[in-house]
């Protein structure tokens, strides 16, 4: 039989990088977005709003996917909203496919805070989970949107009979622009900037983080993770953690990653820099740039997240995660995260998004 993907948030760095493994491996895909990438070579674009169940049955009317693969969310300015939104868009896009009864797998992407709990919960002192993250760890006590997504996935899998995987990744380091969620890009843009203007490039977080050990997500790790749990019958039905495999120190790394820039580096001196601080004036200096280096994107804003980047720099706790599970059920992929990085910032000059 043949596979059709539907690949939900192809405009993402999770979804683009997904959409063009599975492209590669002949699978007929679809990318669902309220304004799809037309840049990706054979991906069929499906325009349609989650939050409107009518709109979706009719972008969706010919469409009959084996595999679903949900790689977006919607931030909100509540817990209790993340819940109610995020929990409408999948249970609106199985509703409207469940007639067709051509879903076999559906893979969702959360992510850590199924351990952290929500924003507001990880970066204060008292929601702190033990380390290595786990599995098998319950969820917390908190109103958590990943939970309610998780619940959306399960109850169509009882009605319609489909198999699922749930996918947490650490943060992501892939190319994506407009993502609100972007660590890798964000941080190439700050040594950018260093560079141009001869600022020192500050470590933006906490003690806990810079000193501790911590892992990342590389994009091409988590499309491959996708696939083979999709595509692998002893990884039916379960949730995994999902990350590069290695470990690091980010006193280790920071210094590496302004080597790479040619810039000087500064740790942790006592003192939490945010990067919101650091860049919240550097739009036009960035525009500046943009303009003398011919870069496809002069809008500091489309390119980096800082509010983001703090948060996961900003933890009061080392991070780091157990990969375990998916390498005992035969998972092979492996990546170094400072390739990771290398990589990004290898792929964001070429196409001309930093200097």
């Amino acid at each position: 039989m043949e596979n059709i993907a539907l690949v939900v948030g192809a405009t993402g760095i999770t979804g683009s990088n997904l959409a063009e493994k599975l492209i590669d491996r002949g699978w007929i895909t679809y990318g669902l977005a309220r304004n799809p990438r037309k840049d990706i070579e054979k991906l069929q674009p499906v325009v349609a709003d989650l939050l409107d169940l009518e709109n979706l049955k009719t972008a969706l009317k010919n469409i009959s996917p084996t595999h679903i693969y949900i790689t977006t969310w919607m931030r909100q300015d509540t817990e209790a909203e993340n819940i109610r939104v995020n929990s409408l868009m999948i249970r609106n896009l199985l509703e409207a496919l469940s007639p067709k009864k051509s879903v076999q797998h559906v893979a969702l992407v959360t992510g850590l805070k199924h351990y952290l709990g929500p924003f507001e919960a990880y970066a204060k002192e008292g929601f702190l989970p033990e380390t290595p993250l786990r599995e098998e760890q319950p969820r917390l006590d908190l109103e958590n949107f990943y939970y309610a997504q998780e619940d959306e996935v399960y109850a169509a899998a009882a009605r319609d009979g489909f198999t699922w995987s749930i996918h947490r990744p650490h943060t992501v380091i892939g190319k994506a622009v407009g993502n609100l969620m972007n660590l890798g890009t964000t941080l190439a843009v700050f040594a950018s900037i260093c560079k141009e203007t001869g600022k020192p490039f500050q470590w933006p977080g906490s003690a806990a983080q810079w000193n501790g050990l911590s892992d990342v997500t590389d994009a091409r790790v988590l499309a491959e993770h996708l696939i083979w749990a999709s595509t692998t019958k002893a990884a039916r039905n379960e949730a995994f953690n999902v990350v590069n495999g290695d470990f690091f120190r980010w006193k280790w790394l920071w210094k590496k990653l302004a080597q790479s820039f040619g810039i000087e580096a500064i740790g942790f001196d006592g003192t939490i820099h945010t990067l919101e601080e650091q860049m919240k004036n550097e739009a036009p200096v960035w525009k500046n740039i943009a303009t003398q280096c011919d870069l496809e994107e002069s809008d500091l804003n489309k390119l980096a997240s800082p509010w983001h980047t703090d948060l996961d720099l900003g933890r009061p706790i080392e991070v780091m995660t157990d990969m375990s599970k998916s390498c005992k059920l035969g998972f092979p992929v492996f990546q170094t995260t400072e390739d990771s990085f290398y990589d990004l910032f290898e792929q964001l000059r070429t196409d001309r998004l930093i200097p």
